[in-house]
């Protein structure tokens, strides 16, 4: 997973109020952390019961239908590739869609504003952000559409059954193994770190839960482009839609959006490139689309 900050070193320091973008000394809509710090709620006028929000965390306006959800800033919080893909996943009226990987709900909650899906599911292995997205779907009221369900990913077949979704969505850890790691037992650390599971444990899951023809979305980072695909096929869910998002119309592609087909038949769509900024912390007119605005 990544946040903002990764996709261009680049800062900011814009201000902003609750529900609205505000703008600096032009009208246009400025500032990359803009959307970040909309989201970032201290005074929250919703009929709702503040005791699931604890004191060390913090109620994100999700500018989507009117949900939040709750965060905790010292552990690891959603960043642009989760919004991304809920986005470019897609998820039929009536369907059941799994979100591997949850976190604190994301995109489970993301995807019942923007999809018909009948029922979403979303699997973390983390007691505590788990936790979390349990509290922020009561939050929000979605009892009825969403479950949280702690869990491993390598076992998910086993807890779910096989053949049980339609959609299977993703944002798994995009670095390798042991790269760059010190604690494995740290929340940052498990959730940007193949730790708990790895690509093959992810894609060979994802294959045993979706039903045939069921649908695969993910975000990763390109550079693992040929191993996720090698795996994707030997899974038998066949890459059908791809595209390559880059931070700058100038500069390589630092995240990649995959779609595939479970038993689908070989054809793969690589769709234009998505651009975060326009200009230096201005988000692409996209971008605003995707986000809400």
């Amino acid at each position: 997973m990544i946040t903002d900050q990764t996709i261009t070193d680049q800062t900011t320091t814009g201000q902003t109020t609750t529900g609205q973008m505000t703008t600096e000394t032009t009208t246009t809509r400025t500032d990359a952390a803009a959307i970040r710090e909309n989201a970032m709620t201290t005074e929250i006028e919703i009929q709702t019961d503040s005791s699931l929000i604890h004191s060390n965390e913090r109620l994100d306006d999700l500018q989507c239908n009117g949900y939040f959800i709750i965060q905790d800033p010292k552990r690891f919080c959603f960043g642009i590739d989760a919004v991304l893909l809920s986005g470019f996943a897609r998820a039929k009226r009536g369907e059941r869609v799994l979100d591997l990987g949850t976190g604190t709900g994301i995109i489970p909650i993301l995807m019942s504003a923007k999809t018909g899906a009948a029922h979403l599911t979303g699997l973390e292995i983390q007691p505590d952000s788990a936790d979390m997205a349990m509290r922020s779907v009561r939050y929000n009221g979605l009892e009825d559409r969403i479950d949280i369900v702690e869990g491993d990913i390598k076992t998910a077949s086993d807890q779910f059954g096989r053949d049980s979704f339609e959609v299977v969505t993703t944002n798994p850890p995009y670095m390798i193994e042991q790269h760059g790691i010190k604690n494995p037992d740290d929340a940052l650390t498990i959730a940007r770190h193949e730790v708990c599971c790895n690509l093959e444990d992810i894609i060979r899951e994802s294959s045993r839960l979706l039903k045939q023809n069921g649908r695969f979305y993910m975000v990763h980072r390109p550079f693992r482009l040929a191993e996720i695909f090698s795996l994707m096929v030997q899974y038998k869910i066949e890459p059908k839609r791809m595209r390559l998002v880059h931070p700058y119309v100038d500069k390589e592609p630092n995240m990649v959006l995959i779609e595939g087909y479970k038993g689908g038949k070989s054809r793969l769509t690589v769709e234009k490139p998505l651009i975060v900024y326009k200009d230096v912390n201005v988000y692409t007119d996209e971008i605003y689309k995707i986000y809400g605005y």
